[in-house]
C-alpha cells in the first residue's frame, strides 16, 4: 500500500471543520454582466441575461473564462500540496510503461504500447511469421506541439499495405483523413476533412466514407474516393435533419453498409467490396419507430429489428429480396439485442437483461447456443478487437468495480475461457474491496439497480462520503467497471455508487422510453430517489453525499441541484448540457435537430412546456445550493462551452448561500477533455481535492 498512516493521517487533518480552502486569501469570484436577450416563442417572452456568452471570438467573453479559471487556481491554490499527492498515487496506481493484447488481422498481429512519461501510445504490428516490429502511428510524434491530439478510426487495406486514419488536434472532434504507406512509411497526398467513418474496398484502391456537416456537425455525406487521384465522388447526402450516416463493413469483407440512422428510426444502403464503382442500393425504406441495421454473411443478409420486437429480434433474407425476413433468433421480452458479429461458423450477440450484459454464441451448424459465464453479480462485458472471420476463439472484454479490465479469449467449440491479461495495477490488492449491487425503489415503485464499492470495513452507518454517479439519457448503458483512479477516493473512506437510472440503456428499450421526451423527468426523480434512499439507508448522509455527472449526465446534475440541492453537498457538472432551452431552440448548433426525439421539440408548444420544467439554466432559483465545480472545455462541438459558463453566471446572481461555486475552463480541448492521460490525471486529481475538501472529517 502506497497509502501509510502518516498520509492518511496528514490528510485526514487537512479535511477536518477547519477545511484548507478555509484558509484561502480572499479572492472575489468573477460576476458577469448582465446583458439582456429576448426570445419570443409560444406567446412568452424568454430574458436570457448572459447570452453574450455565447461570443467565442469576443475578448471580453475570453477574458471572463479567463477570469474564472483565475479565480478557481486561487480559491483551490491551499489544495496544491493535496493535489500533488492524489497526482501522485494516481500515477502510482498505473503501468506507465506497457503493452496491450495483440490481435491478429492477416498475416500480422497489431497491438499498441505506451511508455513511462509519454502522454500518448504507439501503434505497432509484428508478422506472424516473425519479424521486426514496425511502427503503425506513433502518437506522441504525431502530437508534437500540438496541446491535444486525438486519433479515431484506424482501418488498414485488406492487402495489409495501407493504413487509413483520422484524427483531431482541437478537440472539437473534426477529424482529419490521412492515409499512411506502410510499405515506405510516407504519407500519402490523399486527405479530406470532417470524416466521421470510414472503410476500404477489397482491391484497397477506394476509400470509402462518410463527413459531418461543417456548421450542425451532423453526419451527412457518404463518398467513394479514388486512391491517389483527385476523384472523390458524392454516393450519399442526407437531407432529413434528424438522420445521421456511418458506414460499416461485414465480418467477411464481401459488403460495404452505410446505415442512415436517427433515435427512433433507420435505413440501410448497401454495395459489394468488389465492385466499389457499383451503384449504393437501399435495403428497407425507413418508416416511423423501425429501427434496424444491417449485416452481410455467407451470402445472406441479416438485420437486427425492433419490429414487432420491442428489444430487439435477428433476422435474415436474400440479398434479392431483403424484405423476405426468416427468424434467426425470435424476440425475448426481457432481453434487448444490443449488437450482432458474424463469423465463419458462428453468430454472436451482444445482449442485455436485467440490467446486465452478456455475450450469446449461437453455433450456426447445430443452432445450440449459450452464453459465456460471468462470475460476478455486477460487471461490464463485451465483444472486443475480432478481425479473422474464420476463427474459433472469440476475443471479449470483462471488467467490473472490483476486477481490472480483463482480455480474455473464449473458445467457440468447447466454451471455455482464457485470461490473456488483466490490466496491472500496482499498489491494488482486490482483497481489500468488495461490491454490491442493491435496488433502489423510486417514488412510482420502479427499482433502480444501484452498484456499489467500497473499502472493506467501511462504515455503513452513515458516516461514510459517497460518490454517487449517473448518466440516464440515450438508452446509453454505463455498466459498472473498474477505474485506477477510484482507489484514491476508495482508500479515503468513500463509497462509489453507480445508478442505473431511467432513459439509459441499462435495462432495454422500455427504461430508455421510460427516460425520455414526456417521460424524462423520471430520469430526475430517479437520481433523487436513489441519493434519498441511500441516505435513508446509512451508506451515506446528506453532508457527505457527493454527485457526478457528464455532458447529458452533467444535464442531470443541473436539474437535481434544481430540485432537491437539500440532498447533496458537492456537485461535479462535467461539460454539462444545461442549457436546454436556448440549444435545442437553435437549429444550427451541433446535435440539436437530430435530438428533437430525444428531449422534444420547442418549436412544439406542449414539448416546450414539458422541458421548461426542468431545463436547469432556466430553473435556477433563488435558495442554497450544494459547492459545485462545473467544467468546460472551449473547443467542446457537442456541449458548447456556454451553456456551463452562463449556468455558473446566473448561480453566482441567485443562489443564497456562500458554498463554493467554481467554473473550470480548458481552454484548448474539448468534450471529452485532455487527451494526454498524464494531463487526464492532472484533471482527476483537482476534481478530487475539490471532492476531499467539502467532506466533513472523515
Amino acid at each position: 500500500m502506497r497509502y501509510t498512516q502518516l498520509t492518511y493521517g496528514f490528510i485526514a487533518s487537512l479535511l477536518a471543520s477547519s477545511s484548507l480552502l478555509s484558509q484561502q486569501t480572499q479572492v472575489s469570484a468573477p460576476v458577469a454582466d448582465k446583458q439582456p436577450h429576448e426570445t419570443k416563442i409560444h406567446g412568452y417572452t424568454l430574458t436570457d441575461d448572459y447570452f453574450w456568452l455565447r461570443q467565442k471570438t469576443n475578448p471580453a467573453v475570453r477574458s471572463y473564462l479567463e477570469g474564472e479559471n483565475a479565480y478557481t487556481a486561487a480559491v483551490m491554490k491551499p489544495t496544491e500540496a493535496l493535489q500533488k499527492t492524489l497526482y501522485d498515487e494516481l500515477v502510482g496506481h498505473i503501468k506507465e510503461t506497457d503493452l496491450s493484447v495483440p490481435y491478429r488481422r492477416g498475416p500480422y498481429m497489431y497491438y499498441s504500447k505506451v511508455a513511462a512519461g509519454k502522454q500518448y501510445p504507439v501503434y505497432v504490428r509484428k508478422p506472424v511469421s516473425g519479424g521486426p516490429e514496425q511502427v503503425l502511428l506513433d502518437q506522441n510524434e504525431l502530437a508534437k506541439g500540438l496541446g491535444y491530439y486525438a486519433i479515431n478510426e484506424q482501418v488498414v487495406s485488406d492487402d495489409n499495405s495501407l493504413l487509413a486514419f483520422t484524427f483531431d488536434s482541437t478537440g472539437y472532434r473534426q477529424y482529419v483523413l490521412r492515409v499512411k504507406d506502410l510499405r515506405t512509411g510516407q504519407m500519402l497526398p490523399d486527405r479530406a476533412a470532417r470524416v466521421t467513418s470510414l472503410e476500404w474496398s477489397k482491391n484497397g484502391h477506394t476509400l470509402f466514407f462518410t463527413t459531418e456537416d461543417s456548421i450542425t456537425k451532423r453526419s451527412d455525406k457518404f463518398w467513394r474516393h479514388l486512391l491517389g487521384s483527385p476523384r472523390t465522388d458524392l454516393l450519399y447526402d442526407e437531407k432529413d435533419e434528424k438522420f445521421g450516416v456511418s458506414s460499416g463493413r461485414s465480418a467477411d469483407k464481401n459488403m460495404i453498409f452505410l446505415q442512415a440512422g436517427a433515435k427512433t428510426s433507420g435505413e440501410a444502403y448497401y454495395l459489394r467490396a468488389d465492385k466499389p464503382m457499383s451503384a449504393l442500393k437501399m435495403l428497407l425504406p425507413r418508416t416511423a419507430d423501425h429501427e434496424y441495421d444491417a449485416d452481410y454473411d455467407n451470402g445472406r443478409l441479416y438485420f437486427r429489428t425492433n419490429k414487432d420486437a420491442k428489444n430487439f429480434r435477428v433476422v435474415s433474407a436474400p440479398v434479392s429480396n431483403p424484405s423476405q425476413w426468416t427468424d434467426v433468433v425470435a424476440a425475448r421480452p426481457n432481453v434487448k439485442i444490443t449488437s450482432m458479429e458474424f463469423y465463419r461458423n458462428y453468430i454472436v450477440l451482444n445482449e442485455r437483461e436485467n440490467g446486465l450484459p452478456y455475450i450469446e454464441v449461437i453455433d450456426k451448424r447445430t443452432h445450440a447456443s449459450r452464453r459465456i459465464g460471468t462470475p460476478e453479480p455486477a460487471y461490464s462485458m463485451g465483444t472486443s478487437v475480432n478481425a479473422e472471420y474464420d476463427t474459433n476463439k472469440l476475443r471479449y472484454a470483462y471488467t467490473s468495480l472490483v476486477t481490472p479490465p480483463s482480455t480474455l479469449d473464449y473458445d467457440l467449440a468447447t466454451g471455455t475461457s482464457t485470461l490473456l491479461k488483466q490490466q496491472d495495477v500496482p499498489g491494488y490488492d482486490r482483497s481489500k474491496y468488495e461490491s454490491q449491487r442493491i435496488w433502489a425503489v423510486a417514488r412510482d415503485g420502479t427499482k433502480v439497480p444501484v452498484s456499489l464499492v467500497y473499502r472493506k470495513g467501511t462504515k455503513m452507518d452513515g458516516t461514510a462520503p459517497m460518490l454517487l454517479y449517473a448518466y440516464g439519457s440515450y438508452g446509453a448503458s454505463f455498466d459498472p467497471s473498474y477505474s485506477t483512479s477510484r482507489q484514491a477516493l476508495l482508500d479515503r473512506g468513500f463509497i462509489y455508487a453507480l445508478a442505473s437510472i431511467r432513459g439509459g440503456g441499462e435495462l432495454g428499450e422500455e427504461w430508455r422510453n421510460a427516460g425520455r421526451m414526456g417521460y424524462k423527468m423520471n430520469t430526475f426523480n430517479d437520481f433523487i430517489d436513489v441519493a434519498d434512499y441511500l441516505e435513508k439507508k446509512k451508506y451515506t448522509s446528506v453532508d457527505r453525499m457527493a454527485i457526478a455527472g457528464g455532458s447529458a449526465g452533467g444535464l442531470l446534475m443541473g436539474a437535481v441541484a434544481n430540485m432537491r440541492p437539500d440532498l447533496f453537498k458537492a456537485i461535479i457538472a462535467a461539460v454539462p448540457f444545461v442549457d436546454v432551452m436556448n440549444t435545442m431552440m437553435d437549429a444550427s448548433l451541433p446535435l440539436t435537430t437530430a435530438e428533437y426525439t430525444e428531449w422534444g421539440n420547442p418549436n412544439v408548444k406542449s414539448e416546450f412546456d414539458y422541458m421548461m420544467q426542468y431545463s436547469p439554466y432556466d430553473n435556477v432559483k433563488a435558495q442554497k445550493y450544494p459547492a459545485m465545480l462545473v467544467e468546460v472545455s472551449l473547443n467542446d462541438s457537442q456541449v458548447p462551452y456556454w451553456e456551463g459558463t452562463k449556468f455558473v453566471a446566473k448561480l453566482r446572481r441567485m443562489k443564497t448561500d456562500d458554498n463554493l461555486l467554481m467554473l473550470k475552463a480548458n481552454m484548448g480541448a474539448g468534450h471529452g477533455g485532455a487527451s494526454g492521460r498524464y494531463d487526464r490525471l492532472k484533471d482527476v486529481a483537482f476534481e478530487y481535492a475539490f471532492l476531499l475538501t467539502q467532506m466533513p472529517h472523515m
